[in-house]
């Protein structure tokens, strides 16, 4: 990656580099996982590797990609959703490794499972229904049978296969995708869960699902490979739901998945610069860190002024300023920053805020080709 003396010390915090005990990075500066649907019949092809280049050359410090499903027929909601199983797939994220890798950069899959979120009528599969803890699309509304333990069971090898093989391919560590209303949240979220068995009812019964992948990918991977874990409190069915409503109940969901394994929490929110409860100015991944102890990735119109769903419904999302940013990131109340829509329009994102070119950022205006992951 470039290096440039003439760095504005404003952000140099963000270009400090990142270690923990498995996970090394050049910078702060994380490419969040923003579902394209690019990949024919679930095959990443050439343009999708030279789409991660790209932002790798424009000095991201750790790419995740795309949401990418694991071996379960009901785990897409598309077939040009990329799939993190069977040879021609695992080939083609291979070619991307190699070309991240060629320009220094780092990545990671982003493990996925849509749950309920799958349309049947219009999904590969379709003659079969779709996957949740209790069939709920959303609270109140089943339109499946609930999931049998061995339909459980089996999707909990599926996400331990895909990080074996993400590892053997040459991946830089894996992200669990437990957030906004996808199947692990799903069970998470007391809203789509309802089940009466260890898989349901209590907060520590509905993370037994999240845990027990955690902990299958930890021995299918051994110690040292990273392990991160997306999350978020909000849901595309409802954007004010609530895991935790204290930052007590958010330690109980929070220790035993950071005791099964986890490295590093993805935490997701809307705006990363409003306050998670009341009393305190952290925010969700400030909140993350302090329970946990673990390093966090804060994440939420990073570089924006607007929200994501206002920019895909026609407002404008005009540039932010990062000073705010970096200055929570001085405090320590989180370790990396995570960057979606600002890397979508323009991969060269973290190269103009490195050296001061400003100027120069693309604006985002919700058209750039791609969704939150």
């Amino acid at each position: 990656m470039t290096k440039d003396n003439r760095m504005s010390s404003t952000v140099a915090s963000l270009f400090k580099p990142f270690t923990s005990k498995n996970l090394e990075l050049d910078n702060r500066i994380v490419m969040a996982p923003m579902t394209r649907e690019f990949s024919p019949e679930g095959i990443p092809d050439a343009e999708v590797a030279g789409y991660y280049r790209r932002r790798a050359e424009g000095g991201t410090g750790l790419i995740i990609t795309e949401g990418t499903t694991v071996n379960d027929p009901v785990a897409t909601m598309g077939a040009s959703v990329p799939r993190i199983h069977g040879d021609d797939a695992l080939a083609g994220w291979k070619n991307v490794i190699e070309e991240v890798h060629a320009a220094d950069g780092k990545i990671m899959p982003q493990l996925w499972h849509v749950g309920m979120a799958r349309n049947s009528k219009t999904a590969p599969f379709p003659e079969l229904p779709s996957a949740g803890p209790s069939g709920l699309v959303q609270p109140g509304k089943q339109v499946a049978e609930p999931m049998t333990v061995q339909h459980i069971e089996a999707v909990i090898e599926a996400f331990a296969s895909a990080a074996a093989d993400s590892q053997r391919i040459g991946f830089d560590g894996i992200e669990i995708h437990g957030a906004h209303g996808y199947l692990v949240d799903q069970f998470f979220w007391e809203g789509t869960n309802q089940r009466s068995d260890v898989w349901g009812g209590s907060m520590e019964n509905r993370g037994r699902f999240g845990e027990e992948i955690i902990k299958a990918i930890r021995a299918a991977t051994g110690p040292d490979f990273p392990i991160i874990l997306r999350y978020s409190q909000w849901k595309q069915q409802d954007y004010t739901a609530r895991l935790a409503e204290s930052p007590d109940l958010l330690e109980q969901f929070l220790a035993p998945l950071a005791d099964a394994g986890v490295d590093v929490f993805h935490c997701s929110t809307r705006r990363y610069w409003e306050p998670e409860f009341d009393g305190s100015d952290l925010n969700l991944a400030g909140w993350t860190k302090k329970i946990t102890g673990k390093p966090t990735i804060t994440v939420g119109s990073v570089g924006l002024d607007g929200d994501f769903f206002g920019a895909f419904a026609g407002q404008d999302a005009p540039t932010r300023s990062v000073d705010d940013l970096v200055e929570r990131l001085d405090k320590g109340e989180f370790d990396m920053v995570g960057v979606g829509r600002a890397l979508l329009q323009d991969p060269e994102w973290a190269n103009k805020i490195r050296h001061s070119r400003l100027d120069e950022v693309r604006q985002y205006d919700g058209k750039a080709l791609g969704t939150l992951s």
